[in-house]
């Protein structure tokens, strides 16, 4: 019970203070509550005495109405603390959590589900604190009230006092029973939901795709069986703690049969007054009650527990180490020594040994088959994540000793699949630099040939490009793309191959476009046409993350071997064509 709240009061944060407020005002609230229950004996006293205490009756009424009014006031000051709180203690772990994905690895953000960060920024956020003003209060109400009747019976009859004390070791056992066979099952749900979101994202954005190869059904079947095992695993989970819930209360209602009991024997000895009974009677509801309640919360402790545990596994993740004294970047050639990578739940190498160095406003093409370890390289220049030996050197200076904000600065990088914001043209292409007027927006969106066809558009610059840049076509997206990289201005630039997937009239512009983009900049490019980077000063032919070749295009064709593979193979394939 203690850690419940320890874990409330910490997932709070800064608002810990109100919550401790609420929760002082939830005791004083319960315990005047206790004491308006407690009251009933003199009342059913007075009421039954021969003849009838009117003014004691109407002086006990007026006081029980008086606590009344008082516990009204402060639950509803407590309860407007508590969603105050709610509100904005959810707010605040939001903006915690969207502080953490800006700081931790992008190659372990990139790796992880939009479902599953979709469940933890939003349900997890709700589940562990939606609840936490309600929950705070109910917990000190089972806590308090039941404590207070059992005192006030203590005073009436040291029997009826232990019968009552005795519910709760009885009832523990059934508690902690709960507790244990539905923890498991409340993390497989939270592991269910993501995976359910994650499938009806994948759904509802490969929607296209799915359309176009008639394979909608199919994965509509897919979509299904997650929701189906979300479905079972939840009813499963609902199933488990019912067993031990209705016991619970059951062990519970057996105490008040005992009490009713015992105080009917204690009567009947002259030990005890009938409106004492009576009285107990009313009281005894007030007992038992609130420890039903509890147990009947165990499934929400659960939930509110994973949903935290998914939290702070989140949070827990460190962002790249840097340097105590940062180094800034004055030169620009890129330096790899000895390096290797493997992603920290695999134990097998993506990237073995690698070591080149690409002078400053050089071009270097890196070349292979899927799987080879092309993007891992890029991904590792712009530090997506760290090394597991060696080290990469961007003049000189080893990039785990510049700060993030610094390095990338200094990068610019053009991916295969752009993403655009959902906003304006004019914004998407200041995101590379804030500050930028509309004037050098509208130069850099002139040399990425962007200029045309903006000015086509309703609203021009100012045109929304709707989600991910639905309202633009793949060659319009990426020229937008090198628009952004143009007004960064940056001296290193990655290119993802940004012109594989266009037609042929887009790639003659976004070629053109990077053409200007790459001009004295130190650049590499992942290269999946090789007819497009002939003249790279440098090409690296990689294949299962090692570099097999290296040098510039006739030196690699008089080798004659993997890279010169590959070059006659694209050729035979331009020499390809339907025939009737």
């Amino acid at each position: 019970m203690i850690k419940s709240f320890q874990q409330m009061i910490s997932a709070s944060g800064s608002y810990a203070p109100e919550l401790k407020l609420s929760l002082l005002l939830s005791i004083i609230a319960s315990t005047t509550q206790g004491i308006i229950f407690a009251l009933f004996f003199p009342l059913f006293s007075a009421l039954m005495s021969s003849p009838i205490d009117i003014p004691r009756v109407w002086t006990l009424v007026a006081l029980m109405a008086f606590l009344v009014i008082i516990e009204f006031l402060i639950r509803w000051r407590e309860l407007e603390f508590g969603w105050i709180i709610t509100i904005d203690a959810a707010s605040e772990m939001r903006l915690k959590l969207g502080e953490q994905l800006r700081k931790m690895p992008l190659e372990e953000l990139s790796r992880r589900r939009s479902g599953d960060l979709n469940v933890i920024l939003s349900g997890n956020v709700t589940d562990s604190l939606l609840s936490i003003g309600t929950i705070a209060s109910i917990i000190i109400k089972t806590m308090v009230v039941p404590t207070i009747v059992i005192i006030v019976t203590f005073f009436i009859d040291w029997r009826l006092a232990t019968v009552m004390l005795l519910t709760f070791p009885l009832a523990v056992p059934f508690y902690r029973w709960q507790k244990a066979i539905t923890s498991k099952a409340t993390r497989d749900v939270a592991i269910a939901d993501a995976n359910t979101a994650s499938r009806i994202i994948e759904y509802a954005q490969g929607m296209p795709v799915l359309r176009a190869t008639q394979q909608v059904g199919q994965q509509s079947q897919r979509l299904h069986q997650a929701i189906n095992e979300q479905r079972q695993i939840q009813t499963q989970a609902t199933s488990l703690g019912t067993a031990p819930a209705i016991l619970m209360s059951t062990i519970v209602e057996i105490g008040i049969i005992f009490i009713i009991a015992l105080s009917t024997l204690l009567v009947l000895q002259s030990s005890i007054s009938i409106p004492q009974v009576f009285a107990l009677a009313v009281v005894a509801t007030r007992f038992s009650e609130p420890i039903a309640i509890f147990g009947e919360l165990t499934a929400v402790f659960n939930l509110m527990k994973a949903a935290l545990e998914r939290i702070e596994a989140l949070m827990a993740i460190k962002p790249l180490p840097v340097n105590t004294t940062p180094t800034t970047l004055s030169k620009f050639d890129i330096t790899f020594e000895n390096v290797d990578f493997a992603y920290a739940d695999q134990k097998e190498s993506i990237l073995n040994n690698i070591s080149f160095h690409l002078p400053e406003k050089s071009l270097t093409a890196l070349v292979g088959s899927s799987g080879s370890g092309k993007t891992t390289i890029t991904r590792l220049i712009s530090r997506f994540a760290d090394v597991k030996s060696g080290s990469i050197k961007i003049g000189g200076a080893d990039i785990r000793d510049v700060e993030p904000v610094e390095l990338m600065k200094h990068i610019s990088v053009v991916f295969q699949d752009v993403y655009l914001f959902d906003d304006t043209i004019l914004n998407n292409i200041r995101l590379a630099k804030p500050n930028a007027t509309d004037a050098e927006v509208e130069t850099a969106a002139r040399a990425a040939n962007c200029h045309e066809f903006v000015s086509r558009l309703p609203n021009g610059y100012n045109t929304k490009v709707g989600e991910i840049g639905g309202a633009l076509s793949g060659g319009e997206r990426q020229r937008i793309s090198i628009a952004r990289a143009i007004l960064k201005d940056a001296p290193i630039v990655i290119l993802d191959e940004p012109t594989s997937a266009l037609d042929t009239e887009s790639e003659v512009a976004v070629q053109a476009a990077i053409d200007k983009l790459v001009e004295n900049k130190t650049v590499v490019v992942i290269a999946h046409r090789l007819s497009t980077v002939i003249g790279a000063d440098k090409i690296l032919v990689l294949e299962a993350g090692q570099i097999i070749e290296s040098g510039n295009h006739e030196e690699l064709l008089s080798q004659n071997r993997r890279y010169a593979m590959l070059w006659n193979a694209q050729q035979q394939s331009r020499r390809w064509k339907i025939t009737a």
